[in-house]
């Protein structure tokens, strides 16, 4: 019942994007595509925004587990067997601890997919769009993945010409490129940001 409510506000503001040709067909897919854009920007700006409120957490993460890794690595080529047991099993513990992290950061380019659909579906639950050469008909639903992919790809196309967006992906590629290259890319990290 809220969440109604709360699609209702936004249709006023949403219902614009379905009004720039006069012709229903255009108007529904542009909309759509403009309304996935929308979803993708809004969830790069959601991960570009978590990451820079974490980003202390982010890299001490990623330096302890660079550390681990340099010290296992270390006692193993000096044949200290306990020493590299203990200081493995450290440092998969800080790779679990990397990995969720980035795995939540990751949902938050998604969250606001639901919300897109939930007001589509309020608006265009009975619209179904025939495909061609099939009996089929495609659903909001359809409709609108088969929109979010490319807008997510088109994004991504542009995401390192923007001035913000690629500024924080040449730093998260950086925390990528860390785990196979020890501390250098730590260094870069601080030239980047």
């Amino acid at each position: 019942m809220e969440s109604e409510i709360v699609f209702l506000a936004l249709d006023r503001f949403l219902v614009v994007l379905y009004g720039f040709t006069g012709h229903p067909v255009s108007d529904y897919f542009l909309g759509t595509f403009i309304l996935a854009l929308a979803a993708v920007l809004l969830g790069e700006l959601t991960v570009a925004l978590a990451f820079q409120a974490n980003r202390k957490h982010i890299e001490a993460l990623n330096d302890r587990l660079n550390s681990l890794q340099r010290l296992s690595l270390a006692a193993l080529e000096a044949g200290e067997r306990e020493r590299y047991r203990a200081l493995n099993k450290e440092a998969n513990d800080a790779f679990g601890k990397v990995f969720f992290n980035a795995a939540a950061l990751s949902a938050a380019y998604l969250w606001p997919v639901p919300f897109a659909l939930g007001w589509m579906q309020l608006r265009f639950a009975d619209v179904h769009i025939p495909l061609p050469f099939t009996p089929l008909a495609a659903n909001y639903l359809v409709v609108f993945l088969l929109f979010y992919v490319p807008a997510r790809l088109l994004f991504a196309a542009v995401r390192p010409k923007l001035p913000y967006f690629g500024r924080i992906q040449r730093v998260l590629a950086s925390y990528r490129s860390t785990a196979g290259a020890g501390g250098e890319a730590a260094q870069q990290r601080g030239k980047v940001g």
